[in-house]
């Protein structure tokens, strides 16, 4: 029993002299430490391990890329006013849009007719140099509003950009559109061909920008956007109100024409005249009278 206990003090003695040394606690630290860090990073790389890429929110969806489509759409540039052909350099204006600030000179080079009244050009009329057809192309894109044919301006088609906004295209031949169609700008709406309206033009396009219904002259909205447009107040001008005074001249020489030349007034004036005989003969008798009594 001595002899145990004898041992049993010594292992205790030497656990102690062990533990005093100044390096035992704080190797004990460290190697505690390195256990712990060692079973975290094993853990952590067994979870990225087994992970999905949905878990992580990185889900692959085409609806909500905002590098797709939609960001596409939204950067898309604003179209400018093209010229409908697709060399300006190969055709010439032949008749220029009517402008009532221009000079007397340029305005009569704008005034069209049709050999029984003159109007002033609500467009510009478009020819080739060398004389022959050549397509037609739509300024801008949009949606074709109209496509008709008529006695006097050939095919017209009128196409809309935008509220109000609209561009037509006259005197052509083979249209390749209808109406409904969303073209888009570059696209080939006819070719050019003539007109009853401007003979003088021979084959050519007549080429129109509206807003509100009222002409602007084109040549001054080429390369220049849609917006340029809308932010403008257009108000109507001399030319439209001179256009329907045309109109209605035209109107009114048609109807004298097929009546033999017998205007209104002459009649009314022709009316009064036989009027005034009649109280001329009547204030004669009442006179007579008077002297017989």
């Amino acid at each position: 029993m001595r002899e145990e206990e004898k041992k049993q003090s010594s292992r205790k003695l030497g656990i102690k002299r062990f533990f005093k040394k100044r390096w035992v606690y704080p190797a004990i630290y460290i190697g505690a430490g390195a256990i712990l860090l060692s079973t975290f990073l094993w853990f952590q790389a067994r979870d990225n391990e087994g992970a999905k890429e949905n878990e992580f929110g990185y889900e692959s969806n085409s609806g909500h890329n905002l590098a797709g489509e939609d960001a596409l759409e939204v950067n898309s540039p604003v179209e400018d006013f093209e010229w409908p052909v697709a060399d300006k350099n190969v055709v010439e204006v032949v008749t220029n849009f009517y402008d009532p600030a221009a000079t007397e000179k340029e305005q009569e080079a704008a005034i069209i007719s049709d050999g029984n009244s003159f109007y002033p050009s609500t467009g510009i009329a478009i020819a080739g140099k060398d004389g022959k057809t050549f397509d037609v192309q739509a300024a801008m894109g949009g949606k074709v509003k109209s496509v008709k044919e008529d006695a006097l301006l050939g095919n017209v088609v009128t196409i809309e950009h935008a509220e109000n906004i609209e561009t037509i295209y006259q005197s052509l031949e083979d249209v390749s559109v209808k109406q409904g169609d969303q073209v888009k700008q570059g696209q080939v709406i006819g070719k050019a061909g003539r007109s009853l309206l401007n003979e003088e033009a021979g084959i050519h396009t007549h080429f129109e920008i509206r807003k509100d219904g009222v002409a602007v002259n084109p040549l001054e909205y080429f390369k220049k956007s849609l917006t340029t447009l809308q932010n403008i107040d257009v108000k109507k001008s001399e030319t439209v109100a001179d256009e329907k005074k045309n109109e209605e001249a035209k109107k009114s020489k048609v109807t004298e024409d097929e009546s033999g030349n017998t205007k209104p007034g002459n009649s009314e004036s022709g009316q009064k005249g036989n009027d005034s005989g009649t109280g001329e003969k009547e204030n004669s008798n009442k006179e007579q009278n008077n002297d017989a009594n």
